[in-house]
């Protein structure tokens, strides 16, 4: 087959960290913070600014508390899981590594009595309308590694007793987040809005701050992990005084991918550029003859970690396809770090979040015909 002439404008596809916005430079950034403390004035400032901006681009109702923790978004699912968890049955929805995880902490670590994991393969979602909602349920938004989404928040019901953790780190600023549907969530800067990694956001319902202030666990809770203070809600982590000293040149950062969000429109702008991607890839999928995608019902395709498999090739073959695969378009400068996640079905793992141009994403598509053939001849 002959090699395309035409390659993407940028080859970043990567799903963590991800594409920087179209036009991104370093000399955008507003440097006056640097060598300042996090919290003098105007760090406390910059700080807050980076969540309200985030909370109006979301659309988060008001009476939400949002606050900027340690350790991305694993330490802000497990803040929430350590804080909270115990006082009802807990249930576990696992269709991929990262969910799979947030069970092995409830299982292993946490080593809650009253657990349920309910787990399926990749491509699959559990039967949603089967989850129990007098249970608190843990469960992700969009299987990063799978590509496997919840299609909206319908089986989350209005009077549930347990509360909705739910971690949405490839998912917030692409998809419609059904907040009253809610009761934890999570992201990352480094997914959506491809800022820089360590840092997590943490959403809190007013249900969850209950929670929170009326359940002790017992357990000891390393400081980072600690968002009571002398038995009250401590405010300050959702105002800007953030439990350990953040990078302000990751704040500039998700500054500018904020204020970039805001200027083509905000939300609705964003996922209209998610969903062009994963339309586009869905077109040339529906005409190839040695891929599909990992998810399996239409509904549940991700917009933003499009994950594909192989139609003709499996177990050691398919595994050895991708690597090649992988090694040629990064040799070719078109795609880099597409391979599937390392847990899950080989494949071609494709970000198509909102920084991503859509016009790259039909560059690209070429050359994966490409690089399968060379591939595997």
């Amino acid at each position: 087959m002959q090699k395309p002439s035409q390659k993407p404008n940028d080859p970043n596809f990567s799903s963590g960290p991800c594409k920087k916005r179209p036009g991104y430079s370093l000399a955008a950034l507003d440097t006056s913070c640097l060598g300042r403390s996090h919290r003098s004035t105007l760090g406390k400032k910059k700080l807050a600014e980076v969540i309200e901006r985030s909370r109006n681009i979301l659309g988060m109702p008001s009476d939400w508390r949002l606050g900027i923790v340690p350790a991305s978004d694993t330490g802000a699912v497990e803040m929430a899981m350590w804080a909270m968890l115990g006082p009802r049955p807990v249930n576990v929805l696992v269709w991929e590594s990262f969910s799979g995880g947030w069970a092995t902490d409830a299982q292993k670590q946490l080593k809650l009595d009253n657990l349920t994991v309910t787990e399926v393969d990749y491509g699959k979602l559990p039967d949603l309308d089967a989850v129990d909602w007098s249970h608190d349920v843990v469960f992700v938004f969009n299987g990063t590694t799978s590509g496997v989404r919840v299609p909206n928040g319908d089986w989350i019901k209005d009077d549930r007793e347990g509360l909705a953790i739910c971690d949405a780190t490839s998912a917030a600023f692409a998809m419609e987040m059904p907040w009253d549907k809610l009761d934890v969530v999570t992201w990352s800067w480094q997914k959506v809005m491809g800022g820089e990694g360590a840092h997590g956001m943490l959403a809190l319902s007013p249900r969850a701050v209950e929670r929170l202030t009326s359940f002790d666990s017992g357990r000891p809770l390393p400081k980072i992990f600690r968002m009571l203070k002398k038995g009250a809600l401590n405010e300050g982590i959702f105002e800007g005084s953030t439990i350990n000293t953040p990078s302000m040149l990751a704040v500039e950062d998700c500054l500018d991918g904020l204020r970039w969000a805001e200027s083509i429109g905000g939300r609705s702008a964003l996922i209209k550029r998610s969903e062009a991607n994963l339309a586009a890839l869905d077109k040339w999928v529906a005409g190839s003859d040695w891929c599909r995608f990992l998810a399996e019902d239409e509904k549940t395709k991700s917009s933003t970690s499009m994950c594909l498999t192989f139609t003709k090739l499996s177990g050691d073959a398919a595994a050895a396809a991708q690597k090649k695969m992988v090694a040629l378009l990064d040799e070719q400068g078109v795609a880099y770090d597409i391979g599937a996640y390392r847990d899950a079905p080989a494949g071609l793992r494709i970000w198509g979040g909102s920084t991503i141009e859509t016009s790259d994403i039909e560059a690209l598509l070429p050359w994966l015909d490409w690089a399968y053939a060379e591939a595997t001849s």
